[in-house]
């Protein structure tokens, strides 16, 4: 038998004219040496078969057809009389891949990164990429100050032709930004201009906000920032002219040195319109904020070229081209900008597409858009669909882009991009009171029932004195067209215990309602409910007596005016009507915008009691600049009884604590029976004042997770027979603060109260916390 070794892959790729062996017609293949690759895969890769000719031309083709598919580490091709034997080494596979010291990732998360360079467990070895795969790892940990980093990677042979791959990992400390220098500096002092910097030397915030940590993009961004600064405030040529970035030896401290010049200070000296403005002039000079005689600021320019841009927008140009030219004067230290406004052609929406969305239906986000598909483009619906999508609260990001359809110069398309966040919320309350001691609550609710922007929510309490259950649904698109439909149910009761003897009575309630709500404007809405309510109160005078102590008079007189004496079980049908306007840029974090609403409900004729409550509010959030808002909330209350009796004292209005007045405790303001009970009565009439200045903490940059609020509160509950004067309402001011922290959102609030009186009981220090799932 005769058995010929091809001239291999270099006799068949470098062959000239004669041929490394004569052609022959193929008797059979085989193929030896294979362990996990199937005999059928590698007859796919040759260029013969049985019966057909082969020619070393066809040899060179099948050696690089093969080694090309990675799953080799060595092909020969032998003849053993006219029988084509393809000899085959195969490379190993990954059986497992480990990591040992690993801290700074998530282990699955740092498997799915190295599988996007070739990686993985079941995928074939190969130490090229292996080499790749640890400079990626490497320069993951120098991305996040890690430069003392250490690399060890193992590499073990197993059975059937298998490797495991260890990742050895010494991570060391991370190296801290020890000082940022900048040089040539004139104008404004260094400290002022080091406060625009996100990076920053380590400070009391840095375990959480690791800004202390060198980042290339973070100081990117803060050179961006101080460019923005200067040319804001009328720096034209300002230029950074060098930025060095040096470590210690030991690779534990960082130095940055940021050389820049700041040139002269221009003032605008002109600004004219130029090009096809389809509108009067008027009409775009009312929404620019750029003006002859003011310093120049690159951001007012901007905002002035965009405000043009979205007025064309609204007309449909969503290719409008708004571009600013300068002529600078260097003596004069002045720049005069001519604007020229290209409209283009007016474009419609040829498609909107929807991506992001994991849980929550298509159909959720669309029903909230503005803008409709084969419609003329509208700017100010695209900025009002993402408004409303934002204010659901079911997403922690919006965007949208509205790219130019490919091929064609009128049409564009609308890309709603959103994140989904956590709509199930776990939340807890807690205080502190003189009198009451520790205060728990709690609530569990779904704001995107399985993705179908349904609410539901279920109310718990199950202190001893207070326990309530209940549960709320609302479905926001009952119908097409916006009408919501919702409906409430509830069971409440108030036992008094022996520690809180000065209780002397006991209230029981069950009911439940339904309600509409029928939008009559874009961001206005009116809702009607219709409910039932069945409540039980019953007073024990026996027991205030064996405790010294009266069932106070007004409690008395109700039970006396609607039932035996000793109890009254009352059956009530409340109907209500409301109205809301909500203009808020955003339900997670207004900066602008607000709130009004008013509301009436009516005990209607059928039920025992007789009694109308009315409400209204108005809050609204002024933007100061960028990272300061000032909130001015204010309410007000008026409730009375008709047909000659008196107001339920459970549908009284109580103010004090979180929601009205902070730093008093729940629902203590107001009337005071005094008898022997001191039991906070209520009022016929509400008012309250807020106002708070919110800011982010100071080191956290512009992170919109944490937020402070300096506050101000006052308010006031009377009684229908009181003389109502400035002097009776009780104020507070403190400090609050909300951080969306891993955990869910934490809140937290230090008042101080004033004017206060003897008598009242105070709450100084209030939290809340959420789980979110």
């Amino acid at each position: 038998m005769k058995k010929n070794l091809l001239a291999g892959l270099i006799a068949a790729v470098f062959a000239s004219g004669a041929s490394a062996f004569e052609a022959f017609t193929v008797k059979d293949i085989r193929v030896e040496g294979i362990q996990r690759t199937e005999a059928g895969t590698v007859f796919s890769y040759l260029p013969v078969k049985v019966g057909e000719t082969m020619t070393d031309e066809k040899a060179a083709q099948a050696i690089k057809a093969l080694f090309a598919t990675g799953f080799f580490k060595d092909v020969r091709l032998e003849i053993d009389n006219d029988v084509i034997i393809v000899l085959l080494e195969e490379r190993p596979a990954i059986a497992q891949i480990d990591f040992v010291g690993l801290k700074e990732f998530d282990k699955d998360q740092l498997k799915k990164g190295l599988k996007d360079v070739g990686i993985a467990e079941s995928r074939i070895f190969d130490r090229a990429t292996l080499e790749k795969a640890e400079q990626e790892l490497k320069r993951q940990y120098l991305s996040r100050g890690k430069y003392s980093v250490a690399i060890t990677t193992t590499v073990t042979p197993l059975e059937r032709n298998r490797v495991s791959i260890n990742f050895g990992i010494d991570e060391g400390e991370a190296a801290k930004i020890k000082e940022i220098n900048i040089v040539g500096a004139k104008a404004f002092r260094d400290k002022e201009l080091l406060e625009i910097f996100q990076l920053q030397p380590p400070n009391w915030i840095s375990w959480y906000t690791k800004n202390d940590q060198y980042s290339k993009q973070k100081l990117s961004a803060d050179l961006e920032a101080l460019r923005s600064f200067y040319l804001n405030r009328g720096y034209l040529e300002f230029n950074i002219e060098s930025t060095q970035v040096s470590i210690s030896p030991d690779k534990k401290d960082i130095y940055i040195t940021v050389s820049l010049s700041e040139g002269d200070r221009y003032v605008v000296s002109s600004v004219k319109l130029a090009g096809d403005l389809l509108l009067p002039e008027a009409d775009f000079r009312k929404a620019m904020r750029v003006k002859p005689g003011d310093v120049f600021s690159r951001e007012k320019l901007n905002e002035s070229t965009k405000a043009i841009s979205d007025r064309l927008g609204a007309l449909g140009y969503a290719f409008a081209n708004v571009n600013a030219a300068p002529e600078v004067d260097k003596e004069k230290r002045q720049v005069a900008f001519t604007i020229f406004v290209d409209p283009g052609k007016r474009a419609y929406v040829r498609r909107i597409n929807v991506v992001g969305n994991t849980k929550t239906r298509d159909e959720v986000v669309r029903q909230e858009m503005r803008q409709m598909e084969g419609a003329w483009y509208d700017a100010d619906r695209v900025t009002l669909s993402r408004q409303r999508i934002d204010k659901t609260n079911y997403f922690s990001e919006v965007s949208v882009e509205t790219p130019p359809v490919p091929g064609t110069t009128d049409q564009v398309d609308v890309n709603v991009k959103v994140a989904e966040k956590s709509t199930g919320n776990i939340s807890l309350g807690a205080g502190f009171g003189s009198g009451q001691g520790l205060i728990l609550s709690g609530s569990i609710a779904q704001a995107n029932l399985f993705g179908s922007g349904k609410f539901v929510s279920v109310q718990l309490n199950t202190s001893k004195i207070y326990r309530t259950i209940g549960l709320s649904y609302t479905n926001p698109y009952f119908t097409v067209d916006g009408i919501s439909q919702g409906f409430d149910v509830y069971h409440r009761t108030m036992t008094p215990s022996s520690s809180y003897s000065y209780l002397t009575y006991k209230t029981q309630s069950t009911g439940g309602g339904i309600r509409f709500g029928y939008p009559i404007a874009e961001k206005e809405s009116l809702s009607f409910g219709l409910g039932i309510d069945s409540t039980t109160v019953t007073v024990f005078p026996d027991v205030a007596a064996n405790n010294g102590t009266v069932v106070p008079a007004r409690y008395q007189k109700f039970v006396n005016d609607y039932g035996d004496g000793t109890s009254a079980t009352n059956m009530t049908l409340p109907a209500t009507v409301s109205w809301a306007a909500d203009s808020k840029d955003s339900a997670i974090y207004p900066t602008s915008g607000g709130v009004r609403r008013a509301g009436l409900e009516v005990a209607i004729p059928g039920g025992s009691l007789k009694y109308y409550r009315a409400t209204a509010q108005i809050q609204q959030y002024f933007p100061i600049n960028k990272s300061l808002t000032l909130m001015l909330n204010g309410e007000l209350g008026y409730a009375d009884a008709f047909g000659g009796k008196d107001m339920p004292f459970y549908k009284r209005f109580y103010a004090g604590g979180v929601g009205s007045v902070r730093g008093y405790d729940t629902a203590s303001l107001g009337p005071v029976d005094t008898t022997a009970t001191d039991q906070r009565l209520g009022g016929n009439t509400r008012a309250v004042f807020n106002a708070e200045l919110l800011f982010p903490i100071p080191g956290f940059g512009v992170d919109k997770s944490v937020r402070v609020g300096t506050f101000f509160d006052a308010g006031q509950v009377w009684d229908k027979d009181d003389q109502k004067a400035l002097s009776d309402l009780r104020a507070s001011a403190g400090l609050a603060a909300v951080w969306t922290s891993p955990f869910g959102p934490l809140k937290f609030s230090i008042a101080q109260p004033f004017n206060t009186k003897e008598g009242d009981k105070l709450q100084r220090f209030q939290f809340q916390m959420g789980t979110t799932f």
